[in-house]
């Protein structure tokens, strides 16, 4: 094997790795949100079976949501070819702008009010906070390789997080879920600025 054939393994080793730093560092990001949501919610009162079930609806859907969304990406990439970057990197720039403005406003949206007892108000919420790993799955599919880990990893993070959330939420201030939402938003803007420029 030549030094050309060791670095170009060398070179896929660090691309990888860059990969998984990535969807690592977007999975918490997105998970501000469900954790944001959670501490909202469990500063009104909670059960831990509630917890429980709404936390493994919020994994559920974290991975169903990005999942609908890599496929789309993925057939968008191969549509725009060479633009596929920037169109990722703008729409990410989009979404963490939208997560960081909606973590600054006076009304924290109807989801914050929905009865988390029922099964549809569980659904509902769910569903609220994984919108967004759509839109982020949709950037990832244009370049992204592994899909199951990425789903994977957008599913175990919103679980966790959304779980953190709810319990902290029962004994911590209600403006730390808005910090946390604002981070995570942050975190995806400096994403889509870094694949533009």
């Amino acid at each position: 094997m030549g030094w050309d054939g060791i670095y170009g393994g060398w070179g896929g080793i660090y691309e990888g790795w860059g990969q998984l730093v990535t969807i690592a560092i977007m999975a918490v990001a997105l998970g501000m949100d469900a954790f944001s949501l959670g501490v909202g919610i469990g500063m009104r009162g909670i059960r831990l079976l509630h917890v429980l079930q709404l936390s493994l609806l919020i994994a559920f859907f974290h991975v169903l949501m990005p999942l609908l969304g890599l496929f789309t990406g993925s057939y968008v990439g191969h549509l725009l070819g060479q633009v596929t970057t920037y169109a990722a990197g703008a729409l990410l720039v989009m979404l963490g702008g939208h997560m960081v403005f909606n973590s600054f406003r006076q009304d924290n949206g109807s989801s914050r009010q929905m009865d988390h007892r029922t099964i549809w108000g569980m659904l509902l919420i769910s569903l609220s906070v994984s919108v967004d790993s759509f839109s982020v799955g949709v950037s990832l599919g244009m370049f992204v390789n592994s899909i199951i880990l990425t789903v994977l990893a957008f599913g175990a993070c919103g679980g966790v997080m959304s779980i953190t959330g709810l319990l902290l939420g029962r004994r911590v201030s209600r403006g730390l879920g808005e910090y946390g939402e604002a981070l995570g938003g942050a975190i995806l803007l400096a994403f889509g600025l870094m694949f533009i420029f």
